[in-house]
Formats: structure tokens, C-alpha cells, sequence
């Protein structure tokens, strides 16, 4: 005698046919529409609100974070928007322009080379060194600086390197030229009506440290301001940020950073193997 199959027929009561049947209606329409059958059977990661309108706002925050730990990461290690606070490096560059300073230009046993146009920290330098300040200050400064939309720490210059290591650096001869190692330097790249020096030095750059002056050289206060400080007004080599590359901002002036072969025929310091790094071929 079958009775299991009379229980199960004992147990089809009008209500739960009924039942059985509105289940059935669900399900169908869930298929044709494409929702969930119920709330309850839906992922814990739905359920908490991700499709919601808050759920929405989460990931956008989210990936607003990873865009910004992204930007900050590149900057700080590859390539930071560095923007221009002054005219002393007119008319290569001018007031707001931000450049794309390259830092990794250094990173690989190259050193920075007569001619390039670099941003170094004159802490020590072309000053005393950076008094500590409010650290959520300062880190908020940096953090705008990084991505262009701040001006750079008060100790941060960009300059163009006139002397390397090793390099004799006077000014002038009988036509107010600049030498380097005897060598006199037509620099094309000067502010139009700017001499190459109003002041009269003579110095031997020491080893891995750099000369560096401004391109509009009556607004620049550069290597020759510092000339009693410690180093004689010569940047360390270890101090460069790095090389500007590019200019980024306003879109009118888009373009790369103006390479120069003025030291091409300056010969090595004496003493030193000449090399490309401290020849002016690359500018």
C-alpha cells in the first residue's frame, strides 16, 4: 500500500495549492523581468545597500580614494606637476606655468648635465634649512603642491644647471660672456635685454654639487646671491627633485621643455673623463 503517496495527496489542501500556485506566478514573473525572486535571497554585499543610493555614493568615494592614492603615488615617485611661482626663469618659463618635472630623470646613475632645466630643494643651499611648521599644514601643502594646485615649499627652485662638478665657472670675458672652463657660453636662452651676469665671479663647482642660475637673470636670485653661504652658492646633486620635461599648463603653452645645445663645445673639467653627463649635447 502506497502511503506516501496518500500522505502527500492528504497533504494538497485548497490553501496550500493556492499557495503552491502564487509561488509558481513569482517565479515566472521574476524570469521575465529579471529581479530578484525575494530580498532574502539576494548577496549580504546587496543587501547592504550597494544598489542603494548609498551604495552608490560609497564606491564613488571609493574610487575617488584610489584616484587620489593613484595621482599621489606618481607624483611622489615618477612625475609631479610643479608650478611656476616667479619670472626668474623668463622666457623659458613664465609665472603659472606647471611643469612636468621627471623624477627618475636621476634615479638610474645619470646626473644632471650642463643646460637641463631642474627643480631642486635649496634648503641648506640657498638658505637655512626648513623650519618645522604645523605638520598637517605642511602635509596638506605638499599634498596640493604635488598635484600643481598649490605653489612649491618656499626652498624648492628650478633653475638652469651652468656648472657641474669639477667645472671652473667665471664671468665674464671681453664680451660679457659666461665661461665654463675657458670655454665662453652664448646662451641664446637669456630673457631678451638680460646680460649674462651684472655680478663678477669666478669658482670651482665642487664635486656633486651644481651651478645653477635663472634664465632671466636680472630677476633671478640664483648661485651667484649665494656665494657666502655654505657650498659658496652650488646646490647638491642629491637635492634635485628632478629635470622639467614639459609644460602642462595653460593648454596654450603645451609643449616640452626647451632643450639647449649652448654647452655643447665646453670641454671637461680638467682632470675628469669627458661623458655624455657632463657634456652639453644632451642640453
Amino acid at each position: 500500500m502506497n502511503t506516501e503517496g496518500q500522505l502527500a495527496e492528504r497533504d494538497r489542501s485548497p490553501g496550500s495549492e493556492k499557495e503552491h500556485e502564487a509561488r509558481s506566478r513569482s517565479s515566472r514573473a521574476s524570469a521575465r523581468t529579471g529581479e530578484p525572486r525575494s530580498a532574502g535571497r539576494l548577496p549580504q554585499w546587496l543587501r547592504g545597500g550597494w544598489l542603494t543610493g548609498g551604495g552608490r555614493w560609497r564606491r564613488a568615494a571609493l574610487l575617488a580614494t584610489a584616484c587620489a592614492a593613484f595621482v599621489l603615488l606618481v607624483s611622489g615617485f615618477v612625475l609631479q606637476p610643479f608650478l611656476i611661482p616667479s619670472g626668474s626663469m623668463e622666457g623659458t618659463l613664465r609665472p603659472g606655468d606647471r611643469v612636468l618635472v621627471n623624477k627618475l630623470a636621476y634615479r638610474f646613475g645619470d646626473d644632471p648635465r650642463r643646460g637641463d632645466v631642474v627643480v631642486f630643494d635649496g634648503a641648506g643651499s640657498f638658505g637655512e634649512e626648513e623650519p618645522s611648521g604645523n605638520p598637517v599644514t605642511g602635509l596638506l601643502r605638499k599634498a596640493a603642491a604635488a598635484v600643481g594646485l598649490a605653489e612649491p615649499a618656499e626652498s624648492d627652485y628650478v633653475k638652469r644647471v651652468v656648472g657641474i662638478g669639477g667645472d671652473r665657472v667665471t664671468c665674464c670675458d671681453e664680451r660679457g660672456r659666461i665661461e665654463v672652463n675657458g670655454q665662453p657660453v652664448d646662451e641664446h636662452y637669456l630673457h631678451p635685454g638680460d646680460s649674462p651676469s651684472r655680478v663678477r665671479f669666478d669658482i670651482v663647482v665642487p664635486e656633486g654639487r651644481l651651478w645653477v642660475m635663472g634664465d632671466h637673470r636680472d630677476a633671478s636670485r640664483d648661485s651667484r646671491d649665494y656665494l657666502g653661504a655654505p657650498g659658496g652658492g652650488t646646490v647638491p646633486v642629491d637635492k634635485v627633485i628632478g629635470r622639467a620635461e614639459w609644460i602642462g599648463w595653460p593648454f596654450g603653452r603645451w609643449s616640452g621643455v626647451p632643450r639647449t645645445d649652448a654647452f655643447t663645445s665646453v670641454p671637461a673639467a680638467p682632470g675628469r673623463i669627458p661623458s655624455a653627463a657632463s657634456g652639453g649635447a644632451h642640453g
